[in-house]
């Protein structure tokens, strides 16, 4: 349905809706996380979205919002409503015993489970439905969802910290504080809206990061923690696997790493994730659609420069967020891709610029495949 047949108010709702859904941002894997909202003679009457661990959907918990207003009502929902009995009902089932009159979905789930029969099942109950709406905001926001869905892996985002000269760290890999406070909390909000952040083993061992967000209020929407640790070198008493309990971990090392190690790390409330035989260390491919088979939809990779440059190299990163400091800190220091110029990004028909900020004296530039 052509954007212009929706109306001013059409397009109010379904703003809201979206602004919902963001609410579940990571924190509602294997689902996406979706926003709805009822509207009835011109008031909203329910609104809802996907409640974390992807349960209750966002389509009944807007109904059980709006009650018996729900009859004759118009829903706005971000995704299409699903059609297919999983650990819940199908919440077009439950959009037609509600007495739902309309549904406005931005876009269709190409989840081969609901790929139209939610919509095609609402139209054959005489519920009119259009989509479109706000199609490309939905698109990105669901991006996770649908890449998962699509190519059996998890939407990636790279994380970089770059100071003026293009470095991440000084000599002798020795961590360097770059950004303020304000770019830092933004990078928090980050870890709180992806469903998993990955590092290498080797910034765990150099930095004995926690890897959590630590914004007022959202600590408990940290993500799962990955470590790639091919040959298990992890210690037991660092910082993450002391955590471990709290906020979960799944160290990715090869079939062949020691048993031991792994029985340590286990013994910790580490998950202990095998990809690969190890001799030539991981493959990148295999890991990221390991962790997409785990549910895992949205991942942060947030590691060193060979990490970084590691998923460059295997044309598995989707967006980049470059926050660039103003301050200097040397030829001497570490590049902030191993093996190759950071204009790999920054000037590469690969990437286009997406947007920019400023957080304080650090500009954050996301770029994005074409």
């Amino acid at each position: 349905m052509n954007s212009a047949a929706f109306s001013a108010d059409d397009h109010r709702f379904m703003q809201l809706a979206l602004t919902l859904g963001r609410r579940g941002l990571g924190n509602t894997w294997p689902n996406p996380a979706v926003g709805a909202v009822v509207v009835k003679d011109g008031m909203i009457v329910g609104r809802g979205w996907t409640q974390p661990g992807g349960r209750p959907h966002a389509e009944p918990e807007a109904l059980r919002r709006a009650g018996a207003l729900a009859k004759g009502a118009t829903l706005y929902v971000t995704l299409e409503p699903c059609s297919h009995h999983g650990k819940s009902p199908p919440c077009a089932d439950a959009l037609i015993a509600a007495g739902i009159s309309r549904v406005v979905a931005a876009i269709e789930d190409p989840n081969p489970e609901v790929a139209g029969q939610g919509h095609a099942r609402l139209r054959a109950a005489g519920i009119a439905v259009n989509v479109g709406l706000c199609a490309d905001e939905a698109l990105r926001d669901h991006t996770g969802h649908i890449r998962r869905i699509t190519s059996g892996r998890p939407h990636v985002t790279l994380k970089l910290a770059v100071s003026s000269d293009g470095k991440v760290g000084a000599a002798g890999r020795k961590p360097v504080a770059l950004t303020e406070a304000a770019a830092s909390a933004r990078v928090h909000l980050m870890r709180a809206q992806t469903d998993a952040i990955l590092i290498g083993v080797g910034t765990a061992l150099s930095d004995d990061p926690m890897l959590t967000c630590r914004l007022p209020g959202l600590e408990a929407l940290s993500p799962v923690r990955v470590v790639l640790d091919t040959h298990l070198r992890l210690p037991p008493s660092g910082r993450l696997a002391k955590s471990a309990r709290k906020v979960p971990l799944w160290v990715v090392a090869s079939a062949t790493a020691e048993a031991p190690a792994a029985t340590v790390l286990s013994a910790e409330g580490a998950a202990i994730v095998r990809a690969g035989n190890g001799d030539k260390g991981l493959d990148l491919n295999a890991v990221v659609k390991e962790l997409a088979s785990r549910g895992i939809s949205r991942l942060m990779v947030e590691g060193g420069s060979k990490i970084a440059a590691s998923f460059l190299q295997a044309d598995l990163a989707d967006e980049v967020w470059l926050f660039q400091s103003p301050k200097t800190i040397g030829t001497d220091g570490i590049d902030a891709l191993h093996g190759m110029p950071l204009t790999t990004i920054t000037a590469s028909p690969r990437f286009r610029l997406h947007a920019s900020d400023m957080f304080g004296p650090d500009k954050l530039s996301i770029f994005e495949r074409p």
